[in-house]
């Protein structure tokens, strides 16, 4: 297999040798997430993208207004699992990196469910198709997606396995090889 940055089992070592901590629910949080699974990788990881992206016609947030848009979703309620899932998509639509926001996102998604509701996303029981669907709608409205994730939390928030095996997941949603 190529190198996509860090792969799941190297993760883990990273982590917990830098030792680091993220403030969830914030861009500091996010954009720390983002430099430990890419550096090395890419120039730019964990800096916040100074150009316009897009994907299958899509159009992220605007660079020119990027820095204030992430400030509104900051502030964004974050306590109800409702609240948590409109934070997740406002972050997607954000993108606010030039590649790698999924796999970063979902990471910053389980540990703000976690902090706040003592749970994450058991990835592996969620449907890729399903999913990628429900993210492309989920600007319009977010139902599917808090219907097709709901079922998959889980409590087992300290379970390695569940989080590692979350993040290997995550590169497969991206389109690499499991």
């Amino acid at each position: 297999m190529a190198s996509y940055g860090l792969m799941p089992s190297d993760i883990e070592n990273v982590l917990a040798e830098q030792n680091i901590e993220f403030p969830t629910g914030t861009t500091e949080g996010l954009r720390k997430i983002h430099l430990a699974l890419f550096d090395g990788l890419y120039d730019f990881a964990g800096e916040i993208r100074e150009k316009n992206i897009s994907k299958c016609g899509f159009w992220f947030a605007n660079s020119l207004y990027l820095k204030e848009a992430l400030n509104a979703i900051e502030k964004m309620p974050d306590s109800t699992y409702e609240e948590i899932i409109a934070k997740y998509v406002e972050m997607n639509v954000a993108h606010p990196f030039l590649e790698g926001n999924g796999r970063a996102t979902r990471i910053w998604l389980d540990m703000l469910l976690k902090d706040r509701l003592n749970r994450v996303v058991y990835w592996q029981r969620v449907d890729k198709d399903q999913y990628l669907q429900a993210m492309e709608r989920s600007p319009i409205n977010d139902l599917e997606l808090r219907y097709l994730l709901e079922p998959a939390l889980t409590d087992r928030v300290d379970d390695r396995e569940i989080i590692f095996k979350g993040i290997e997941q995550s590169y497969y949603y991206e389109g690499y090889e499991k």
